[in-house]
Formats: C-alpha cells, sequence, structure tokens
C-alpha cells in the first residue's frame, strides 16, 4: 500500500488500469473489489495465483497478498488504574472533548447509555468524516462519525465493538452489572471525547479489504488516535500484515494506533502485533476477580471459574460422570464428547473431563442442568448454564468425591466477586513474544487490565453465541487483549487531552516509561509477557522524558526488510532517503530505534558486547537534570554514559549510550531482563532492557 502522490490524483481509474495489464478473463472493473485513495494508494481486487503473481512482479506495485480473515481479539478498572474523578487526578475537559478517537470493530449500540451525547456540544471543527452507518443508524454529538465499509449498518450486532469502544471513551453509566455481578458505575477513560465508529468486522470475522478501508477513511477523516483490538492468531511479515501498513500510513498523520497483542496463549513468539509504530498491548488482571463455588453432597466446597448469573432453587442434585451411549467409547463420554451424552443427564449436574469447553456446550445441548470440569485457564467465562472450570487440584477432589459416594449430589451457586490482591499479572491467553518479525524490538510495550471487564454490549447479540442462548443484556463480562487494548486507547486519548502537541511515539514513551514493574515471578516469560509494565495513566501524564521516534527510523525498517529506495518511496512518499550502509551487514537497525524499551538478539555460546543509542526529550521541568540508576542481575555489566543529564529548556534533547557486556547465554540461560532508571527526584522514567538468544523458546 504506497502512499498519496503530490504530483498527481489518484483514482480507480488509475487502479483499473494496472489490473487490465494482468487480467486474463474478467474485466478491470468485474475483478476491483476496493480503491483506497483517500490516505494512501492501493486496491483490492478478486485474482487467480496467475494474475497476483503477474501484478507483484510490476515495478509500480509495492506487494501483493492475499486478503486475510482477522479475529476479535468497567466498573472497577479505571479505578484500579488510578484513573480516579478527583482533583488529584489532572484533567482538562475541554481538550477532553476535542479529542477524536477511532474504533475499528464490529461497530456500537447506538442506543446505549455508553455512546449518549447528553451535555456533550458538537463535533470539533477539525471533524472531516461524516456519518455514513447505513441502515438504522444514528449518529450523535458523541458518536459523530460512521463507517460501514461493506456492511449495510454500522449497529453492533455482535456486542464486541460495544464493549471496546466504551471502555476507551465510554459516558458515566450508574448501576451498571452482569445480573447483579460486577456492580459500579461504567465508564471509559476520557467520557467526553468523540467516537468515530467504523464497522470492519462481522460474524464471519474481519477481513483485511476492509481494515485496510476504515484506515483509508479514518486518516483522510481526521480522527487523533485509533483502537483496534483484532488481528491474526500468528505473527505476519510487515510487508503482508494489513494492520501494520495502514497503521503505518497513519502514523506518518500523527495518528497512533493501539492493537491487541493477541490471545494466542502462553506460547513463545505469538504476539502477533510487531510492527514498532503500533502500540501492542497484553492482557492482565485487576483486583477484582469473579469466581464460582459448588457445594458437595458431604459438605465440602470447591472453587473454580465461572461468570455464573443462574441463582440455584433447586439445592442439592444428582452428579452424574461417565454416562453416556454404548456406541461411545469410555474416555469420550467422561469427556462429554459430541454426541456422548444422552437423556439420562437431563435434570442433572455433569462432570466432564475436558479441557477445551467443548464440553459443557455438549452437556447444555441434552438438558443437563449443571456442568463441572476441568480445563486449563485461569479465568471465568459466561455459559448458557451453571457451569464451573476447575483447575486440576480441585477437578481431583471432585472426582474423589465422586469414588467416595452412591448417591454424590452437588449445588452449584451463583457467581462472586472477590479482591485478588496478587494483581497485576499477565493472563494466560494473552500473547508473549519474542517479536518474530523485528527480533529487537520488545513486543508487546505494556500490559493493562483485560480479565472479566465488564462494558456496554449490544441486546440483539449471543451472550455466549451458543443456540438457545436466548438472554438479553446492555452490559456483559469479557475477557481478552480486545479488552486491555481500549484501556491503553483510553489512558491514549487522556494523554493526548492533556498534552495535544505530542506526537504518537510521546504517548507511546510517556505510558511505557512510567508502566508499574511487574515482578517476573509472577510471570516467568517476563518482559516477554508484559513489556514495560502495567499501565499507570496518572503517572503518564507527567513523564519528565520522552523518546520520540522520528520518521526516518521507521524507514530504516523497512531497509531491514530488503525494501530498496524506490520501493521505499512507493510506500512513503519520501523520495529522499536512501538506505544506510548497514542494512546489508549484521550489525541490528532495530535495536537502535529510539524506542522506550531496550531489547536484542544474541547468537548462543558468544560472550555478549551490545550497545545502544538513545535520545530522550524533556518533557518535565526547563531547569533539571537526571541521573541514571541501572538494575542488572551479576551475569551483565550494563554502562550508561553519560549518567547525568542536565537540561536547560523544555523539548531539549539529550543522547546517551548503554553498553552491555557478560559471557555468552547457553540453553540453560537464554534471557536476561534488566533496567535502567532515569530520575530528577519527582520522575522516574523506566526503560526495561533485555537480552536473549536465537536459543529462546520460553520459559517453564
Amino acid at each position: 500500500m504506497g502512499s498519496i502522490s503530490e504530483e498527481y490524483a489518484v483514482t480507480s481509474e488509475y487502479h483499473i488500469n494496472i489490473l487490465q495489464q494482468v487480467l486474463e478473463g474478467s474485466t478491470a472493473e468485474e475483478s476491483l473489489v476496493r480503491s483506497y485513495k483517500r490516505s494512501f494508494n492501493g486496491f483490492a481486487a478478486r485474482l487467480t495465483e496467475k494474475e497476483s503473481k503477474n501484478l507483484n512482479s510490476m515495478k509500480e506495485v509495492v506487494s501483493v497478498f492475499p486478503s486475510k480473515t482477522l479475529n476479535l481479539q468497567t466498573t472497577r478498572s479505571w479505578d484500579f488504574l488510578g484513573l480516579i474523578e478527583s482533583d488529584v487526578v489532572p484533567r482538562n475537559l475541554t481538550s477532553e472533548s476535542n479529542v477524536i478517537l477511532g474504533s475499528f470493530d464490529t461497530g456500537i449500540w447506538p442506543e446505549s447509555p455508553s455512546f449518549s451525547d447528553d451535555g456533550i456540544g458538537p463535533p470539533p471543527k477539525k471533524w472531516k468524516g461524516a456519518c455514513k452507518g447505513g441502515k438504522d443508524f444514528t449518529c450523535n454529538n458523541k458518536v459523530i462519525g460512521a463507517s460501514t465499509t461493506t456492511f449495510d449498518s454500522a449497529r453492533d450486532e455482535i456486542g464486541h465493538g460495544s464493549h471496546t469502544a466504551s471502555t476507551a471513551a465510554g459516558r458515566h453509566v450508574d448501576h451498571t452489572n452482569f445480573y447483579g455481578l460486577a456492580e459500579g458505575i461504567a465508564r471509559g477513560a476520557v467520557p467526553s471525547a468523540r467516537l468515530a465508529v467504523y464497522k470492519v468486522c462481522g460474524r464471519d470475522g474481519c477481513q483485511d479489504s476492509d481494515v485496510l478501508t476504515a484506515f483509508d477513511e479514518a486518516i483522510a477523516d481526521g480522527v487523533d488516535l485509533i483502537t483496534l483490538s483484532l488481528g491474526s492468531s500468528n505473527p505476519t511479515e510487515l510487508d503482508l500484515d494489513s494492520i501494520a501498513i495502514g497503521s503505518y500510513h497513519a502514523i506518518q498523520k500523527g495518528i497512533l494506533t493501539v492493537h491487541s497483542a493477541g490471545n494466542s496463549g502462553n506460547r513463545s513468539f505469538s504476539v502477533s502485533s510487531v510492527a514498532p509504530w503500533l502500540f501492542s498491548v497484553a492482557a492482565s488482571t485487576i483486583d477484582r476477580r469473579i469466581l464460582d463455588k459448588v457445594v458437595l453432597g458431604n459438605g465440602k466446597t470447591l472453587l473454580g471459574y465461572s461468570v455464573n448469573s443462574f441463582q440455584s432453587k433447586r439445592g442439592l442434585l444428582p452428579l452424574v460422570y461417565g454416562v453416556g451411549p454404548k456406541e461411545c467409547v469410555k474416555e469420550s463420554i467422561q469427556y462429554c464428547g459430541q454426541g456422548c451424552l444422552d437423556e439420562s443427564v437431563k435434570g442433572k449436574i455433569v462432570v466432564c473431563d475436558i479441557s477445551d469447553g467443548s464440553g459443557i456446550i455438549e452437556a447444555y445441548k441434552v438438558g443437563a442442568l449443571g456442568v463441572l470440569s476441568r480445563i486449563n485457564i485461569d479465568f471465568s467465562q459466561i455459559y448458557p448454564l451453571p457451569a464451573i472450570e476447575f483447575e486440576s487440584n480441585e477437578f481431583q477432589a471432585l472426582k474423589s468425591y465422586l469414588n467416595s459416594t452412591k448417591n454424590p449430589k452437588a449445588n452449584i451457586l451463583k457467581s462472586f466477586s472477590f479482591n485478588d490482591t496478587s494483581s497485576p499479572y499477565v493472563i494466560g491467553f494473552s500473547s508473549r513474544g519474542p517479536n518474530l518479525a523485528a527480533s529487537d524490538i520488545l513486543k508487546p510495550d505494556i500490559t493493562a487490565p483485560g480479565v472479566e471487564i465488564i462494558a456496554a454490549f449490544s441486546p440483539l447479540a449471543s451472550l455466549t453465541g451458543i443456540p438457545g442462548d436466548k438472554r438479553s443484556v446492555n452490559y456483559t463480562i469479557f475477557s481478552g487483549t480486545s479488552m486491555s487494548c481500549p484501556h491503553v486507547a483510553g489512558a491514549s486519548v487522556y494523554i493526548k487531552s492533556l498534552h495535544p502537541d505530542w506526537s504518537p511515539s510521546a504517548i507511546k514513551s510517556a505510558l511505557m516509561t512510567t508502566a508499574q514493574p511487574i515482578s517476573p515471578s509472577k510471570n516467568k516469560d517476563a518482559e516477554f509477557a508484559y513489556g514495560s509494565g502495567h499501565l499507570d495513566p496518572v503517572k503518564a501524564a507527567n513523564p519528565g522524558l520522552v523518546y520520540v521516534t522520528e520518521q526516518d527510523e521507521y524507514l530504516t525498517f523497512f531497509c531491514k526488510l530488503g525494501y530498496d529506495k524506490d520501493q521505499i518511496a512507493l510506500i512513503t512518499g519520501n523520495r529522499k532517503f536512501s538506505c544506510p550502509k548497514e542494512s546489508n551487514e549484521t550489525s541490528s537497525l532495530a535495536k537502535d530505534v529510539n524506542y522506550p524499551s531496550l531489547s536484542v538478539m544474541v547468537e548462543i555460546d558468544i560472550p555478549i558486547n551490545i550497545k545502544f543509542s538513545r535520545t530522550v526529550t524533556n518533557v518535565g521541568v526547563a531547569n533539571s537534570t537526571y541521573t541514571v540508576k541501572v538494575e542488572s542481575p551479576k551475569e551483565i555489566k550494563v554502562t550508561v554514559n553519560p549518567t547525568s543529564l542536565s537540561f536547560k529548556s523544555l523539548n531539549e534533547k539529550k543522547t546517551y549510550e548503554v553498553s552491555v557486556v557478560g559471557k555468552a547465554l547457553t540453553e540453560n540461560s537464554s534471557i536476561i531482563s534488566a533496567s535502567l532508571v532515569w530520575s530528577d527526584g519527582q520522575h522516574n522514567v523506566r526503560s526495561p532492557l533485555v537480552v536473549y538468544s536465537d536459543f529462546y523458546h520460553g520459559v517453564d
């Protein structure tokens, strides 16, 4: 996707002319699906494999890639983050209403109280977009714009988009709850900020072509930031990644894109948000967790994971395990496999020895009144019947009870909230680094609340997606990096409202360098799980120093991908930039991007001898001096030069270098974590430092 040239206007006819040169059957008009011509230059088309190869060989074409289907990735969370409503927390209400957040998702439910415009004035004059929400969709002074891409309406029938948009910038709504659970005030970080809604996802997922259309429109419409809680299950090369491509064009226009890191679980190299210009967000817990209890017939109580809204009125019910049709093998019955439960379980609580949740659905289909199962998760979910999922120890206690009596019974209680004093910690489903596309850029960047978050929902949407579950709610509880992403987006809107002139990288730096450090004892993958740490928007309002990333540093990134000068000019519009000679050598370009974190991959069995260079900009106090403090393990020696930085004015820049030396990493020791903190006594500007080997495959 190239940039828009000032030399000529991009038109659909221009794209048709290119297509005509490669098509062998259909006409160009029939093949063309979408033209991107408002903010960048590109198109989507239906092509055969041969036509695609011929198109890719044309000089004026940057890249050709198949359109993929991407996946969709609070009453307490903002208080937990310290962004409480009081005179202690700095606010600029006038400026807040001038910030426009673009939400790429499943649309919104416009009638939700979270999107009311009561007391909000007309849209800011900088807004260039329109309300193109389609069928049965009306904008207001809160939701100032909408786009349907290829859908009939921007109205949310799935609920995901309403949830994410309200988490970031929803209005105050009193007494929200999920059937009495998690009751409180639902709100976003900046309730008076404006929303522009771009519907890019439907029941069949999110198409690359729709995502690129949204970027093309949102950039031209004049949004200030973009939140995007969707992506691939696995990392993609940057030049084939629609989100990386679209967000690059956005950052060229001063627009920061906040992106969910992915829900691919606790495995290395699974983070799918990898571009250095993206703000990549992992998911962690808040201090309010939701659990459930089952009381067994012997009086013993077991604790497990569930968002169970059903209030038990029948007391103890029969408990069955391993009951099913003869044509199924014993293991399939015990696992509650498809077709391996019969009507004998109707009216009873079924025990399922499973690990993926499918047995709960099977038990519901045949009329069970409850399910107790084993599963390898660490968060609570909603099911269409009372169902609790246990960790191994609790499940073994359940099976011991089953074996101890001829007439087992149980009573599943309604879920409850409790205070988790060990929070925050990164949840198991949150994708981990290292960064497969750019090994020396630490990803994810930061972690934020993404577990059991309550926010707005669509009353037309199914709570569980399971046929027969006809419950309708206006607010529900979700977990995912989809939920953590809008927390960082909302915090970014908050920082933008206080510092309207800050660049995307300055906002990102402020949030990363003030993030709350997390102990590796809570997450053995350390920075590959949580990046710089846990979001702290209040500290980020006054970070002291920021790391500003210049456009040339991103251009150098394309050099590392193998692009030449002409290709980079097509992508970026910059015809003066040339790749540095080092881009063809073994030395790393990525580690010297002026990034708030420091990371490098080294070869195993070769002594560590690495240098980083960083530049900070003073945004704190005009006359100030910062001194550095390094925390590092004995395996490496970290030296910073100079050890103090003195500033005489705001926006003054200072450069420092970091040297890391140590013994070679081995197969048994493939990651080392350290940090450095610049402090003037008032501000503490922290950067994680990670050295890992090419042998790294995660921590057991």
